[in-house]
């Protein structure tokens, strides 16, 4: 039997605000356990909470982003249940009416465009964290993170592949990253996912019973945890057994998923409109001052590129892969309007290859975008030939000679021979001492002619130009 894949993401992003979602609490990252717990974090009694408005304005910016609807009036609820790192006994979330309701994501997979719709995106409070490592026979309990905003998006069952669930996440974490409301660091749990995942037989409409996969920090674990799951499923199935609701855990070092709790339904947890919140009314004035705070949009910026500089949707898809990139890109080719595609062979190629290398982002580029478009230019006018141009990319990078191109190519006598007289008479020169290659290329063989080339540019140190040389070369042979 053939099998589909169902699966469904939510992602919790981390809002960038410097105080938690109820509380005036710092959110900073790294402090020692509890030192970031206020009164209200601690649930002490008779403490209320009070709702961030930074907070609400970036839900509002990812619904605008998403082309959702922004619900007013927005109502938080109680989401009940215990645990030892939630001090109140109860979550505040969003349940009937969160403030972001639809909207959705286009991906490109294999050159083929996607829409995943989105469920909601609520605003809700993290919980604290259990310590295990450091302690024998007992736990301990960090409240930093308690009430640490969180954006929780819930994406519709509309991936079929592990290689569509990750695209549609490192898409959704562009996203977030480029408007400005999360900083999407994985490694500190700002940007976190869950899988839903089920399977059924290919055809079938009826959606299997589905596991959700919890706090998945990394693209790779997600991708690794859905293809372990699905298959889990199927083998059972197949061998005569069902599937259990429940939530799973993903073992990196086994590469496994296992049971962590039996899954639970909605009315599990016996929401309830929380009393010490009023609805929240999101006045159509303020929604549309923040639409026009929003940057131009991924998908605007990969059209614009395609239709302006007449890049390939795969170029343009990779240069505005983050806001920082595309930025980049956008200020070289500023300056060579002409050489768009040029410009982006070089930052997909060598810039993003040197980053890569050493781990840094864009934003820490030792190569500045008006030096790399002035070596394109160089490039361009024919002053220096590709070869020579990564050399002196490398001494850009190294940040030699003030990182000024043209003093980089003087001194280290990178100048391409262009001159037609100087490279006639090399021509003259080599064809005068070759005259067996001369008879052979008259003679059809094609290899003669490209030893004649090398010979010709080892004569030159591979300074002279290629294309004049061979335009010169084919000339004097009649070719």
């Amino acid at each position: 039997m053939q099998w589909e894949i169902v699966i469904g993401l939510e992602v919790h992003a981390q809002l960038s605000t410097r105080s938690k979602i109820f509380s005036g609490a710092s959110t900073a990252y790294g402090a020692a356990p509890n030192t970031q717990a206020c009164v209200i974090d601690l649930a002490l009694p008779g403490v209320l909470p009070v709702l961030n408005k930074g907070a609400v304005e970036r839900a509002i910016k990812l619904g605008l982003a998403v082309g959702a609807k922004i619900n007013s009036p927005s109502i938080f609820a109680r989401k009940n249940y215990f645990y030892p790192d939630l001090p109140k006994g109860y979550q505040i979330s969003q349940f009937e009416l969160p403030v972001v309701q639809g909207g959705s994501i286009r991906i490109q997979v294999n050159g083929i465009e996607k829409e995943i719709r989105l469920t909601r995106a609520h605003l809700e409070e993290d919980a604290g964290k259990s310590l295990h490592e450091d302690f024998h026979g007992m736990s301990g309990i960090d409240l930093n993170r308690a009430g640490t905003p969180l954006l929780e998006i819930v994406s519709e069952p509309d991936m079929r592949s592990s290689t569509e669930a990750v695209t549609y996440a490192k898409t959704l974490h562009s996203l977030v990253r480029w408007i400005g409301i999360c900083d999407g660091n994985m490694q500190e749990g700002s940007f976190r996912c869950d899988a839903n995942v089920s399977v059924r037989p290919l055809g079938s409409e009826k959606l299997g019973t589905r596991c959700e996969i919890k706090n998945l920090n990394s693209f790779r674990f997600l991708e690794k945890a859905i293809d372990f799951e699905a298959r889990r499923q199927i083998e059972i199935i197949e061998e005569g057994g069902t599937i259990r609701q429940e939530t799973r855990l993903y073992d990196a070092n086994k590469d496994e998923t296992r049971t962590m709790r039996t899954k639970e339904d909605a009315n599990d947890y016996r929401y309830f409109p929380d009393p010490d919140l009023l609805p929240l009314e999101i006045p159509s004035m303020w929604i549309d001052q923040l639409k026009a705070t929003l940057p131009e949009l991924p998908e605007a910026r990969r059209s614009r590129y395609i239709s302006e500089f007449g890049l390939s949707a795969y170029d343009a898809g990779v240069l505005t892969s983050t806001r920082e990139l595309a930025d980049y890109f956008e200020s070289t080719v500023k300056q060579l309007p002409a050489q768009a595609k040029l410009c982006a062979n070089w930052i997909m190629g060598e810039i993003s290859g040197q980053l890569n290398k050493e781990g840094i982002e864009i934003t820490d580029c030792p190569v500045a975008s008006i030096q790399l478009a002035a070596l394109i230019a160089r490039i361009s006018d024919g002053t220096i030939s590709g070869k020579a141009a990564k050399i002196v990319f490398e001494s850009l990078w190294q940040g030699e000679l003030n990182q000024d191109v043209d003093a980089i190519i003087e001194t280290k006598g990178l100048k391409q021979i262009s001159d037609g007289g100087a490279i006639e008479k090399l021509v003259d020169e080599v064809l005068a001492a070759n005259a067996q290659q001369v008879a052979d290329y008259r003679n059809g063989k094609e290899k003669a002619f490209n030893s004649l080339i090398g010979q010709i540019m080892k004569a030159t140190q591979g300074k002279a130009n290629p294309a004049h040389v061979n335009a010169i070369l084919k000339k004097k042979l009649g070719g």
